[in-house]
């Protein structure tokens, strides 16, 4: 039996269905390090999933497609942040809140593109590097998205660990009230992680519309922004650990859909609920350490602050 493809096949699918959790994840990341919880990934990154769709449908353009999801992602988020930053309303109960809404306006606003088809975005392999044999279609012949989940994963490990601006970040994390004694504009600050964490929902929403299934479906996350979620705390709020997590994820989604194709006389219903109960199993497992959550979670998280308090 030929294993090559198969194996090509699964490496691959695994890196597509890791990459909407990345960036979804990755920018839940930089919010959390800023104190703030954002519950509402799923419904952000529905909705930036049927605006990039309609975009992309509209102009033939996936590149507009991902701009108009992140622009979609900023603004629910900028709906979240108004309420709990300036409003003071409880972070928790506004994230599920948006994720409702989300839903709803989601599957209103795509009720006419259900399953209409989109070119959506094609594979740009690395010219050269995708003729290595093997390693080229392992590491270099992916579309666009997944190079740029890469360097966002950089990026967003650079920023928090080595710039000036992140380090004001992680001390809002830690102490809003210190941060602020000292100058620094927490509530702006916040604003702008949260934005940035809409952004990269809507384009993980926009992944799922445009490259995994080129076309509109309702509920098309199926979850997965609560996988993000997840990935956070899996991570301990470290960029690389939440990356090979999201790896780590996409794997177990990818095998429960090549198992069946392996003829495995395993019900599809098991097969299907294996990423969520990875998921409970990963975060119970982390969780019975207390120290591995304190040490690295950030203090403020989830505690509403404001300026003459």
């Amino acid at each position: 039996m030929n294993f090559d493809i198969p194996l090509l096949a699964i490496f691959a699918s695994t890196v597509t269905a890791a990459t909407p959790l990345i960036y979804a994840a990755l920018g839940e990341t930089v919010v959390e390090k800023a104190g703030v919880l954002n519950l509402g990934i799923e419904g952000m990154m529905l909705v930036g999933a049927v605006a990039g769709f309609a975009a992309t449908l509209a102009t033939a353009s996936p590149v507009i497609g991902f701009i108009a999801a992140a622009c979609a992602g900023i603004l629910m988020s900028l709906v979240f942040a108004v309420l709990t930053l300036s409003l003071q309303a409880n972070q928790v109960a506004t994230g599920l809140a948006l994720t409702l809404f989300g839903i709803g306006l989601s599957a209103f606003v795509g009720h006419d593109f259900a399953g209409t088809p989109i070119a959506g975005l094609k594979k740009l392999p690395i010219p050269f590097l995708s003729d290595i044999p093997v390693l080229g279609k392992l590491l270099f012949s992916y579309d666009a998205m997944v190079y740029g989940s890469i360097l966002l994963f950089i990026a967003v490990q650079w920023f928090l660990v080595k710039s000036y601006a992140g380090l004001k970040i992680r001390a809002i994390g830690e102490s809003p009230t210190v941060a602020h004694e000292v100058g620094h504009p927490v509530i702006w600050i916040r604003y702008c992680a949260v934005m940035f964490g809409g952004a990269t929902a809507g384009i993980a929403g926009a992944y799922l519309s445009l490259v995994q299934t080129p076309m509109w479906v309702e509920g098309m996350t199926a979850g997965k922004g609560w996988i993000a979620l997840a990935l956070v705390v899996f991570g301990t709020w470290k960029p690389l650990r939440v990356v090979l997590g999201a790896y780590l994820f996409g794997g177990v989604t990818v095998m429960q859909l090549f198992a069946q194709g392996f003829g495995l006389g395993i019900p599809s219903e098991f097969l299907s609920m294996l990423p969520y109960v990875a998921t409970i199993v990963v975060l119970v497992i982390i969780c019975r350490d207390p120290k591995t959550i304190l040490l690295n979670q950030p203090l403020s998280l989830g505690k509403s602050f404001h300026p003459g308090s």
